[in-house]
């Protein structure tokens, strides 16, 4: 139904004029090196059945709403770069309340949104490269309009938490590009 990831190559460190591929240690071949990774749709409407998807679901880019009473909105997790002026994103959904909900999408093309407070939320979507990622405890922060939520780990002590706040070296957006690459389906 909808792939786990997505390489968006429109933010690939070639804009930082680093290489744009590697070869695989795993299996030989030239992979692209991105800076982006996305996933279209929040795992639990990955989880529906194709029978379910009408009846239950209703999804934008952005939003979706599973039974008109599971809230989900689509963020970033940034990760800076060492030596690159990009960060590396992680483009990921995110469970929300229904007030926290309500309000975004009220304030979805109003000027100076990213003025309200951060809200909390809880991931919905599987990273396997940090274990299991589902339901893990995110801050959602509002941007300027035309910008997606931004995201921001609790639990400092989840790698993922911990790269959010220390960052990353290309070596590791490397070795990113190299397990994503290799991922079952």
């Amino acid at each position: 139904m909808y792939g786990l990831m997505v390489v968006e190559r429109k933010d690939s460190v070639t804009e930082n004029k680093q290489p744009e591929a590697f070869v695989c240690s795993q299996c030989g071949e030239l992979h692209p090196i991105a800076m982006k990774y996305s996933v279209k749709v929040p795992q639990a409407a990955i989880d529906l059945s194709k029978d379910e998807l009408d009846e239950r679901l209703v999804i934008s880019p952005d939003q979706c709403v599973i039974d008109g009473r599971d809230f989900y909105l689509r963020g970033r997790l940034l990760v800076p770069v060492a030596g690159v002026e990009e960060p590396f994103v992680w483009g990921v959904w995110a469970e929300v309340g229904p007030t926290d909900f309500i309000r975004t999408n009220e304030r979805w093309s109003v000027e100076g949104r990213e003025l309200e407070p951060a809200f909390p939320g809880w991931l919905n979507t599987r990273l396997p490269l940090f274990g299991d990622t589902i339901n893990l405890e995110v801050d959602v922060k509002t941007q300027v309009v035309g910008w997606r939520p931004q995201l921001t780990v609790r639990d400092e002590s989840h790698p993922l938490a911990v790269e959010q706040r220390h960052g990353i070296t290309l070596d590791r957006v490397r070795e990113i590009a190299e397990q994503i690459a290799h991922l079952n389906p």
